[in-house]
């Protein structure tokens, strides 16, 4: 018999932490020899088949046409802007780092769908947003007025898109499942990519093994392994316990890109990085509700209310980071 944490939803859940974990430091190696343009397009178009060539086993359904423009957009926020502003961003931006920037993603997610979902700003909401923005300042400072770098800037650029892109899946995420947002965001997002190609062409050429390696990684692991685990953990563990293990990413890539690259984070950053990360846990906060009077829940509508909130949770995705 499995204890709880060697079942298999923990699993599940602890691969997607390790892979997402583990894409910061490889796409330090990527970009190194395949360059930001190159590296992005084939990340995504690598994701984009295996995403597909798995769709029919999973049940994913074609996307209704209504859903297209929102599609769209999770396909250039989520996927094409992001790969290509973070891969950018780590040529000068340590993998460590990297990580603890994009942590401050749900901060934009929460504040545009309170702009225009009508989700109400919390008190816990605008705390956490200024203590996770806080905490990147101290991140991105953490070398002084000097570590204030445009590919600081554009690392938190792509954290800005990506939180758009958890934004934008909110309302497609009520109709369809993780996985099949996900590959329509995917396959979007590298038709979006198609205008790299030629750089890709280029940059493979004279690429080394280890870069394109690399990119191969990514594509398979990160992006589409790491979305069939994440979909799996999700729809059979509470959100909340999903999501809280997304804070565990930027520590694992610590130690990740220690081990494979030698970088030694400033204690500054790490302080900073628990600031930032402390700020969207407080956002992700829940007070709990009770939805009638206890006197009038009777066994058989709490039973109902628990299928409700199962059924609910299976369909929401991750509120972290996309990789």
């Amino acid at each position: 018999m499995l204890t709880p944490l060697a079942s298999p939803r923990f699993l599940s859940l602890a691969g997607t932490v390790a892979l997402w974990a583990s894409a910061f430091p490889a796409i330090r190696v990527g970009v190194d020899g395949l360059g930001p343009a190159a590296l992005s397009f084939l990340r995504l178009s690598i994701a984009s088949i295996a995403l597909v060539a798995v769709a029919p086993f999973a049940g994913v359904r074609l996307p209704h046409r209504r859903d297209l423009p929102l599609i769209a957009l999770c396909g250039l926020t989520g996927m094409t802007a992001y790969q290509v502003l973070l891969n950018w961003g780590e040529i000068h931006v340590e993998a460590g780092t990297a990580s603890l920037l994009i942590a401050v993603a749900p901060v934009f997610s929460v504040l545009l769908a309170g702009a225009f979902l009508a989700e109400p700003l919390t008190r816990n909401v605008v705390i956490g947003s200024v203590v996770a923005v806080a905490g990147t300042a101290v991140v991105t400072l953490a070398d002084g007025l000097s570590g204030f770098t445009a590919a600081a800037l554009v690392v938190l650029a792509a954290a800005v898109v990506q939180g758009t892109y958890h934004f934008a899946t909110k309302p497609l995420l009520h109709r369809r499942t993780g996985l099949e947002v996900a590959t329509y965001a995917m396959v979007a997002g590298t038709v979006f990519a198609l205008p790299l190609l030629p750089a890709t062409i280029r940059g493979t050429t004279h690429a080394p093994a280890g870069a394109l390696l690399s990119a191969v990684f990514l594509g398979l692991l990160p992006s589409a392994l790491g979305f069939v685990l994440w979909g799996h953990a999700v729809a059979r563990l509470p959100l909340a316990t999903s999501t809280a293990a997304l804070y565990l990413v930027p520590p694992v890539t610590l130690v990740v890109s220690f081990v494979w690259l030698g970088e030694v984070p400033h204690l500054i950053e790490l302080a900073g990085g628990a600031i930032a990360v402390a700020g969207v846990v407080l956002i992700n906060r829940r007070r709990s509700e009770v939805p009638r009077d206890r006197r009038d829940l009777t066994p058989s509508t709490a039973a109902a209310d628990r299928r409700a909130g199962q059924e609910s949770e299976s369909r929401l995705g991750p509120r972290g980071r996309v990789l």
